[in-house]
């Protein structure tokens, strides 16, 4: 059993057992890339050794940094923002800061609440993903004078400086490519629009690619179902129970096309000799579903790496840093797209 009475080791103690000065321990705390490996490595062991335990709230009394930047996402429940996390932790942990994470289910209003909670904690920075957002949280993070980030969504004139891609041109992109495939019976699975910036976005892009080309989503084949792969494919096998269904189903991320996938698959039905899928984002497993899915690819590893970058910047510059960056998307064909039967015969007979 541990002797409580033994004294808790502090930054002298640190600074003696590695052979360096007080300042350069701070220092390797808070400014990591200011020290060299080599030094860090020894701080890190007289830190293990001694079992040393930062005191940040003692830190944030006298005005110093808490080396906590608040990352608020819609969802941890799907794959949707697993990668830009993934990418944004690590990377702000090799600058020396750590994330506090929540989650707020699509609510807005809960969403503030978090904000609220979170500086609360005396957090440096906050990440939001997208750019819909209540009138009372921008203004709390204005009053604040937070250095704050806006994710995944790309927009110039944004209040705040975002690291993202284009949504609008995803839809664009897989929109264009579905016409272009001849379709002309398409149906559309996207999760709900409302206060959900990327997938209104989206949608205005699909929409404005399929009128370009003379196509039309038809209103009771435009469909809306939570970001579930169980959702998805119920919502798939009402809409081809019918005896008139699509040949095309436009999925408003890859979550939702794997439903689609599964419900066809169960019905019998082969893609994309029956029916052409597609979705947006590109997620992890995407490429080596059977069939691989055509999709847009939204790349959350450089969105959260360059993300990371920036909210270290705006904290480090207290808000003066010029930063912010688009994320091209890619279009990638694979196998669950192809043209349309008319179209294929036609193609055939030349």
């Amino acid at each position: 059993m541990a002797d409580k009475n033994i004294k808790k080791a502090d930054i002298i103690a640190v600074s003696k057992a590695a052979r360096v000065s007080p300042s350069t321990v701070s220092r390797s705390f808070n400014h990591p890339d200011l020290v060299k490996p080599a030094t860090r490595k020894k701080i890190d062991a007289a830190v293990r050794q001694l079992g040393y335990i930062r005191n940040r709230a003692a830190q944030t009394i006298h005005g110093i940094r808490s080396g906590t930047i608040g990352l608020i996402v819609p969802t941890v429940d799907q794959a949707i923002f697993a990668e830009l996390i993934q990418s944004f932790s690590e990377a702000v942990e090799d600058l020396g800061f750590t994330i506090l994470l929540a989650s707020h289910g699509y609510n807005l209003e809960r969403e503030y609440a978090l904000t609220r909670k979170m500086l609360e904690h005396r957090v440096d920075g906050i990440g939001l993903i997208g750019i819909e957002h209540s009138d009372d949280t921008y203004e709390l993070l204005a009053q604040q004078r937070i250095p704050a980030l806006l994710l995944w969504n790309y927009v110039q004139d944004a209040p705040f400086p975002c690291v993202g891609s284009d949504n609008y041109q995803a839809g664009y992109l897989i929109g264009q490519h579905v016409a272009d495939l001849g379709h002309d019976k398409i149906a559309a699975i996207f999760p709900p629009l409302d206060g959900n910036d990327r997938a209104s976005r989206r949608m205005d892009g699909v929409v404005d690619a399929l009128n370009t080309a003379g196509r039309a989503v038809r209103s009771d084949w435009l469909l809306e179902t939570p970001y579930s792969v169980a959702d998805a494919k119920a919502a798939v096998a009402s809409l081809i129970a019918a005896a008139d269904c699509p040949t095309a189903i436009i999925c408003g991320n890859d979550v939702l096309a794997w439903g689609a996938l599964h419900a066809l698959h169960k019905e019998g039905m082969s893609v994309p000799s029956d029916m052409t899928v597609t979705g947006i984002g590109d997620f992890n497993g995407s490429k080596d579903f059977e069939p691989s899915l055509t999709t847009v690819r939204i790349p959350a590893r450089t969105i959260g790496l360059n993300a990371a970058d920036a909210i270290v910047q705006l904290i480090r510059t207290e808000g003066q840093a010029e930063v912010g960056s688009l994320v091209e998307t890619e279009l990638f064909k694979r196998q669950t797209s192809g043209r349309h039967p008319t179209a294929r015969a036609e193609l055939h007979r030349r």
